[in-house]
């Protein structure tokens, strides 16, 4: 593991934090993100994928330090992130550096209470806290992307696009992988985990998120883009010990794609008895709603219906592997 820093800064004063903020196109939302973060940290850097908003000229209104990224290659969040911290390593780099998306807000009391975890506890790489939907009552899918939020709190396997990571670490495995469209906070966090480092969760409040999610088709395309990127984390880091989303991405082509072409084939060669197999959906959805909680039975059913976006995006992922294509960015809103 790399040589980890002590609790104070290298100057001995304490420890600094600078922000990384990511966004395209986000409006009100980028600006209400700037607000919750005014006098948190020391240095706040604004990286903008080809806004058309005005959002670049608001947010250097806001004080942010401005990067835009080149069009000459294809927009992901992971490399809006590196060239976030690039920059502010530019002018030499804090101690620890807090990543938010440009949709999202933060907790008044999240920052001093991370980098006070990560002063105390030097093991310890990336912390993230409890990321809620702003508008949950706006859309069953609102709702859904905050059940999808609330996982385990303690050590953890990954963390989301908000979190604070410690420099040191972030630095030493070479930041996020700019080529993945999806999923590069987990794949970061397989690699910071290989080399000794921990991710944790902490029981404390740390962002608001404006899903902005109110159609079946941001929906559809959003599962569509979990789906690939299972498939390109599989492809990753797929073999022993780790393998990074092996069984989500074999769950989803079971189940959104082996599956209907069995019916499909049992029909046309055994006859409509075949069907039968159809069943295997919606006892799926009992066997989850059995679980509880808010919403258990629209969760069951977009739980067992996302199978499908998913599957088409593991497949697309494998197309445009065989076919030496890139992927681009799916976005959703």
């Amino acid at each position: 593991m790399t040589a980890r820093p002590d609790s104070q800064g290298s100057n001995g004063a304490s420890p600094t934090v600078g922000v990384v903020l990511i966004g395209r196109n986000e409006g009100e939302r980028l600006m209400r993100c700037l607000e919750s973060i005014r006098g948190l940290a020391e240095t706040v850097v604004y990286v903008d994928s080809g806004s058309t908003d005005g959002s670049v000229e608001r947010a250097k209104e806001k004080g942010a330090r401005i990067v835009a990224l080149e069009t000459d290659r294809p927009f992901t969040a992971a490399r809006a992130r590196n060239a976030g911290f690039a920059e502010l390593a530019r002018t030499g780099a804090p101690e620890f550096v807090q990543f938010v998306d440009g949709d999202c807000e933060l907790d008044a009391g999240w920052i001093p209470a991370a980098r006070d975890h990560l002063i105390a506890h030097p093991g310890i790489a990336v912390v993230c806290g409890r990321r809620r939907e702003k508008y949950p009552e706006a859309s069953i899918y609102n709702r859904l992307c905050d059940h999808e939020w609330n996982t385990s709190v303690g050590e953890a396997k990954a963390c989301g696009g908000d979190a604070m990571m410690r420099t040191a670490a972030f630095s030493a495995v070479n930041g996020f992988n700019p080529g993945l469209i999806a999923g590069e906070e987990p794949e970061l966090c397989v690699r910071l985990r290989a080399a000794g480092w921990k991710i944790w969760r902490l029981d404390r409040e740390m962002t608001l998120h404006d899903a902005a999610m109110t159609r079946f088709g941001q929906w559809w395309k959003r599962s569509r883009r979990g789906g690939y990127a299972f498939a390109m984390g599989a492809a990753l880091h797929g073999r022993p010990p780790e393998r990074h989303w092996v069984r989500e991405t074999r769950r989803a082509l079971v189940w959104g794609a082996a599956l209907p072409l069995a019916i499909v084939l049992g029909v046309l060669v055994f006859g409509p008895w075949a069907a039968l197999l159809f069943l295997a959906y919606p006892l799926s959805v009992v066997r989850l709603a059995r679980a509880g909680g808010a919403d258990a039975w629209p969760r069951a059913l977009f739980l067992t219906l996302g199978k499908f976006p998913e599957a088409i995006g593991a497949l697309e992922y494998w197309l445009h592997r065989l076919t030496g294509r890139a992927g681009r960015l799916i976005e959703y809103k």
